[in-house]
């Protein structure tokens, strides 16, 4: 039986890397007990609270953390008419602290994750392995069969091309998770009692043209590399569907990635996934998608962006005409979403103006 890691056994780094580069994202409905495991690894790191739910309820933060906290309220009063892009009772509001971050980069945790354990029973630093993955190298081009050739003891293999060794900038490191699987409520349902107890020390670059099922709990990206692009669609309340926030974002992000020529990594660090969601719940937020993913899959396979798309901003407004072009005859909701994408990239680019220094001194 895996089991999560104690505050005790969480021992923090001696020089927090990235530490003024860096805000780590949390949505929550509820008080942020859950940081106190966290407290040896987060606590240096500036947080961005993104409230959903009901504004007026107070959400309790412990005490010596740095942060900010934004609910419903503040959304529509920074956004304006243009906070209609930000999902309403569904995680997918995270993307909010993704917007209203100055910061490099972004690391993002859902409050149901807890420090897991590596098989020799030491506390997992997820925040310090996904800093790591960004800070080396991807290699989409061609597969190492030794997995990542930057860790240490590994490197490339025989056969590998020379003229590909220097690998490309790594836009998004992808965490896994112990105990609770991310599972589709069909699988839920037919194994309730399954439990991911496998640990696997590797991290793979997901190859060129390969989507992947993007789980938005445990996970990492460079926002001036790709930020623009980790929009996490409308869902919840008032939407036909929800469960997809990530993987759209996901599937998104990846054909622009690839697109642009950089990498997205996958594999550590793991988390201690705690609390399994509510099969028969998940099953009505995902019907739709279960059958709409069947046509949005073969579209992202099949997308094609221009040359001349060579921001992410572009390229992103490329593809929710495509959206809208192609997948408005799956469903109307589609047509609503092209136009979310669209008013989401113009909102950021409000917020974040070309240009505009970071905290780090680089310009935009």
């Amino acid at each position: 039986m895996v089991e999560p890691a104690t505050a005790t056994q969480a021992a923090a780094p001696a020089v927090p890397q990235l530490k003024d580069e860096l805000d780590i994202v949390i949505p929550t409905i509820r008080n942020l007990d859950f940081l106190e495991m966290w407290r040896p690894f987060f606590q240096p790191y500036h947080l961005i609270i993104v409230q959903d739910g009901d504004p007026s309820k107070t959400i309790k933060v412990p005490d010596g953390f740095d942060y900010e906290l934004y609910n419903r309220n503040d959304i529509n009063r920074i956004l304006g008419p243009k906070a209609s892009c930000i999902s309403f009772k569904d995680s997918a509001c995270r993307c909010f602290g993704y917007m209203v971050s100055k910061k490099k980069y972004i690391f993002t945790i859902d409050d149901d994750c807890f420090v897991a354990k590596d098989p020799s029973g030491k506390a997992i630093n997820a925040l310090e392995q996904h800093i790591k993955n960004l800070l080396s190298p991807s290699t989409p081009f061609f597969f190492n069969t030794l997995y990542d050739p930057y860790r240490d003891g590994a490197d490339f293999v025989r056969g590998y091309p020379f003229s590909l060794r220097e690998g490309v900038p790594t836009a998004v490191s992808h965490g896994l998770w112990l105990n609770i699987p991310d599972y589709d409520a069909p699988t839920q349902l037919v194994k309730p009692l399954e439990r991911n107890t496998r640990f696997v020390d590797a991290i793979l670059t997901i190859p060129k043209g390969t989507l992947f099922p993007m789980c938005g709990m445990n996970l990492a990206f460079d926002r001036e590399l790709i930020g623009p692009a980790m929009y996490f669609g409308l869902m919840g309340d008032g939407q036909p569907i929800g469960r997809y926030d990530d993987m759209w974002a996901g599937w998104c992000t990846k054909v622009i990635c690839d697109h642009l020529g950089l990498g997205v990594k996958t594999g550590l660090p793991y988390i201690y996934h705690s609390k399994a969601s509510n099969p028969f719940v998940n099953l009505r937020k995902e019907y739709k998608g279960i059958f709409w993913q069947e046509e949005i899959i073969p579209f992202f396979q099949q997308a094609a962006l221009p040359k001349d798309c060579t921001r992410v901003q572009k390229c992103y407004i490329e593809l929710a005409k495509q959206v809208k072009a192609k997948l408005s005859k799956v469903d109307p909701y589609f047509d609503k979403l092209a136009e979310a994408m669209v008013t989401w990239i113009e909102a950021w680019d409000e917020l974040n103006p070309t240009g505009a220094a970071l905290p780090n001194g680089k310009a935009k």
